[in-house]
């Protein structure tokens, strides 16, 4: 059996994701987000807000326990929130906790927790990290979700040359799937006049019908991780500058 843990998995790209996952045979996905909207037996839910630390912490257990008939074991860290866009010295304290804690502190605990797990294994074992191309520049406005994923972008760097230094054969990498047309959009069309000055080129990419669907940015994520390991790096290298 192929193990997918796949986060923000009720909804957007995760929904997708998870859907196209279990499309194929001998598949089983846990899906880790407030509400489940998945119905399938291959499909395990896991109810938990990653935005609560204590929870995740308490509740990390579940989400990888032994799995003696695993033929692979893939990780999806793709949940991810904008939070409130403005600028820094107009926004509440708690505003860089909330966006920290869900694109950076959850994904590199549910990271670390499973390469612990499953690090001894035999089988091909995958931390694909969902990152964002504004983790590779500035938006104004948007600091605190872009440090974070560029954060994200590090960590799984670092963590890859770290498997790479033990011969783990694990693969980690950040891909960026492009604009997708996600409740996050929606979201980032409905800021404020003036809270960020790329407003109207995002209002743009709507109205054009330009923003990549869900499901197209999903198998994005499945040609990568379907990819033999002898085009990992070059295409990590490649993800890196989208």
């Amino acid at each position: 059996m192929h193990y997918y843990i796949i986060t923000g998995a009720s909804r957007g790209l995760g929904r997708a994701l998870a859907e196209a996952v279990l499309q194929q045979p001998d598949t089983h996905v846990l899906g880790v987000s407030r509400h489940a909207t998945i119905e399938h037996p291959r499909y395990q839910h896991q109810p938990l807000d990653l935005s609560d630390i204590v929870a995740v912490q308490n509740n990390l257990y579940k989400l990888f326990p032994a799995r003696p008939d695993a033929s692979s074991l893939t990780l999806v860290n793709n949940a991810g929130v904008m939070g409130e866009i403005s600028y820094a010295g107009a926004l509440p304290n708690e505003h860089y906790e909330f966006v920290f804690d869900v694109n950076i502190i959850a994904p590199a605990m549910l990271m670390n927790t499973f390469l612990s797990a499953y690090g001894s294994l035999a089988c091909p074992r995958t931390v694909l990290n969902v990152s964002s191309g504004a983790g590779r520049r500035p938006v104004d406005g948007w600091g605190a979700y872009c440090a974070s994923k560029a954060a994200l972008d590090m960590l799984s760097q670092v963590a890859q040359k770290e498997q790479d230094q033990r011969g783990s054969n694990i693969r980690i990498s950040s891909l960026a799937p492009g604009t997708v047309d996600t409740d996050m959009q929606t979201h980032i069309r409905a800021a404020r006049e003036g809270s960020f000055s790329e407003l109207g080129r995002f209002v743009a990419l709507h109205e054009a019908a330009e923003l990549l669907p869900p499901a197209e940015a999903a198998q994005r994520l499945l040609a990568w991780l379907h990819q033999s390991p002898s085009h990992d790096n070059a295409a990590g290298r490649r993800s890196q500058q989208e």
